[in-house]
C-alpha cells in the first residue's frame, strides 16, 4: 500500500485537475449560450433566402437551368465539406463524425466510387484526413468561437469550382447537428446538386423583372444560398462543440470528485494502520519492560 505522503500528493493533483475541468465547464457553458443564440439568429436569413431561391427556381425561366439544380445519375466523383472542431476535450464529438465519414467512404469504395476529395473546416478533421492520406483540396483552421463567412468562402469556393468544372459529381457536407444540450447528431447531407426538396415548392408563383439579367441573378443567389448553408452548418457544429465540451468537463469534474473520495478513504485507512502499528509497538515495549 502506498504511503501517506504519496496518497496526499495524488489527492492534491486530482484536486488541481478538478479545478481546471470545473473552470472549463463554466467557460463552455457561457460560450454554449452565445453559440446557440448565434445559430438561431442565422436561421431566419437562411429560411428567407431559401424561400426566395425557390421562387426564382420555379419562375418562368425555361431556357436556363443552373448547374446546382441539375441532378447527376450514378455519381462517381464525390466531394465532402468536413466540419470539425479546432480543439479537443469535447467528448466523442469529432470521433463519431469521423467514424460516420470513414464508414461512408468504405461503402462508396465497395460501389466502385473513387476516394472523395475533402474541404476540411477545423483542425481535427484536417489532421485526421492528412494522416489517412486523403486528398484535401482546401482547408481552414483556427476559426475561433465565432464563424466568419469571409474565412469560409475561400475553401468552400474551391469545392464549388470543382463541382462546376465537373471534377466532382456530388458534394456532401459532414457536420454535427445540434439537437439539444445533451445530444449532438453526426450528419452527412448532400449539398450539391441541391436535393429536390431542398428549395421546396412555393405556394404561389412570382413573376420577376431581372436586372441585369435572370441568369446572373440566379447564379449569384444560388451561390449565396450554398454559402449560407455552409455557414449555418458551421454554426451548428460550434454550438454542438460547446455543448459537448460542457458535458465532458462536467463528467470529468464528477469523476475527479469520486477519485478524491476514494483516495481520501485509502489515506485514512493507511493513516489508521500506521497509528495502530505505533500503538502496538508502544504497548509491546511497555510489556517487555
Amino acid at each position: 500500500m502506498a504511503g501517506g505522503k504519496e496518497i496526499r500528493t495524488k489527492i492534491k493533483s486530482v484536486q488541481n485537475t478538478r479545478k481546471i475541468t470545473k473552470a472549463m465547464e463554466m467557460v463552455a457553458a457561457s460560450k454554449m449560450r452565445r453559440a446557440q443564440e448565434r445559430m438561431r439568429a442565422g436561421r431566419p436569413y437562411a429560411q428567407k433566402l431559401q424561400r426566395l431561391a425557390a421562387h426564382l427556381a420555379h419562375a418562368n425561366l425555361t431556357d436556363y437551368k443552373h448547374p446546382f439544380l441539375i441532378k447527376v445519375d450514378n455519381p462517381k466523383k464525390i466531394g465532402i465539406v468536413l466540419i470539425t472542431t479546432d480543439k479537443g476535450l469535447c467528448g466523442g464529438l469529432n470521433t463519431n463524425l469521423l467514424r460516420l465519414v470513414v464508414t461512408q467512404m468504405r461503402s462508396w469504395q465497395q460501389e466502385g466510387i473513387a476516394d472523395p476529395v475533402f474541404t476540411c473546416i477545423g483542425n481535427k478533421g484536417f489532421g485526421f484526413m492528412h494522416r489517412m492520406g486523403a486528398k484535401v483540396a482546401s482547408h481552414v483552421t483556427h476559426l475561433g468561437d465565432t464563424p466568419h463567412l469571409e474565412k469560409l468562402i475561400g475553401p468552400v469556393k474551391v469545392m464549388i469550382d470543382a463541382y462546376l468544372a465537373g471534377e466532382v459529381d456530388t458534394v456532401y457536407v459532414a457536420f454535427n447537428q445540434f439537437v439539444n444540450t445533451m445530444k449532438q447528431e453526426p450528419t452527412l447531407e448532400q449539398l450539391l446538386p441541391l436535393p429536390g426538396d431542398a428549395l421546396g415548392t412555393p405556394e404561389h408563383a412570382w413573376d420577376y423583372l431581372y436586372e441585369p439579367g435572370p441568369q446572373q441573378v440566379i447564379d449569384d443567389l444560388l451561390l449565396r444560398y450554398v454559402e449560407t448553408l455552409v455557414y449555418q452548418t458551421v454554426a451548428e457544429n460550434m454550438a454542438s462543440e460547446q455543448s459537448a465540451r460542457m458535458v465532458a468537463m462536467k463528467a470529468a469534474s464528477d469523476n475527479a470528485g469520486t477519485v478524491i473520495k476514494e483516495l481520501q478513504l485509502v489515506y485514512n485507512k493507511t493513516r489508521q494502520a500506521a497509528i495502530t502499528k505505533e500503538i502496538s509497538e508502544i504497548v509491546g515495549g511497555a510489556a517487555a519492560v
